[in-house]
This record gives structure tokens, C-alpha cells and sequence, in this order.
């Protein structure tokens, strides 16, 4: 398969199953419930929820950057929130009827890793609230490499 890159330069080709299968192996057993199986993680509670540093939010699965600090704001919802993606190619938008709710699903585009939530109530510039597991994100403070998983 040939590699495809995002317009920020990374590779956003899509994993095979075994590969996310041997990534997965490095998970724990929350982060596997949350990224593999679509789960939820109890509000207030993230590793990430208070983080203020600067830097980037990658996934933890594969390492593809999903969003900065720059772009993080509280939400006051209990989980990690942004109003913009790193690169909105970077991630995958399905259309989420589960628990009698119509909601919009954000995953990983490179593994397909369940990341949380888009919502139309987000702050200024976008108006969009990107809610997140802290489970499924791994941080990196501004100016440290980014190793890409595969």
C-alpha cells in the first residue's frame, strides 16, 4: 500500500488490522476499552483534563498528532476539549446514533482509534467542542518528537 500524507506531512495511511492488533499490545486494559471498543471514560477524571502545558495531543494508539494546546480550552464538561483538530484530515468523522442519541463520533484516520465527540457548541473561531478521553490521547510536551507507531 502507498503512503498517503495529510497536508501537514504525516502519514495518514490506514493500518492493517494486525498492526493495531500488535499496538494494542502495549495498551492498558481502559485504554483498550475506550479506543478499540468506542468506550467512555468518567468525566473529571482524565490524566489530561487539567493538563496546561503546551505541546500535542497524539493518539495513543498509533501516535498521529490530533490536536495542540493552542486549540484546548474548558468545556466544564468533565473531558479534555478543543475547538479545531491538529489537521482535520487526522480524523475520521461517523455519524453516532448509539444510547438514543444522534452525536457525531471523532476516530483516529491513520488506526481508527476512538478518540470521543464533536459537538456545534464549541467557542469562537469554529463552534466546535471536540470532547475527548484523555485514555486516548498520549501528550507531548512543545518540542519533543512525535514518534510515528507502526
Amino acid at each position: 500500500m502507498s503512503e498517503h500524507k495529510s497536508g501537514s506531512g504525516y502519514d495518514i495511511t490506514p493500518l492493517d488490522a494486525e498492526t493495531i492488533e500488535s499496538l494494542a499490545g502495549d495498551l492498558s486494559e481502559e485504554e483498550r476499552r475506550i479506543l478499540l471498543n468506542h468506550g467512555t471514560e468518567a468525566p473529571f477524571c482524565g490524566t489530561l483534563l487539567d493538563n496546561k502545558l503546551d505541546g500535542v495531543y497524539a493518539c495513543r494508539l498509533c501516535g498521529l498528532p490530533l490536536f495542540t494546546s493552542r486549540h484546548k480550552f474548558e468545556s466544564g464538561t468533565g473531558w479534555p476539549s478543543f475547538h479545531s483538530p491538529f489537521d482535520k484530515e487526522h480524523l475520521a468523522y461517523i455519524r453516532d446514533t448509539s444510547y438514543g442519541m444522534i452525536r457525531t463520533e471523532i476516530r483516529c484516520a491513520r488506526c481508527g482509534g476512538h478518540q470521543g465527540h464533536v459537538f456545534p457548541d464549541g467557542p469562537p473561531p469554529t463552534g466546535q467542542r471536540y470532547c475527548l478521553n484523555s485514555a486516548s490521547l498520549e501528550f507531548f510536551p512543545e518540542g519533543e518528537d512525535i514518534p510515528q507507531k507502526s
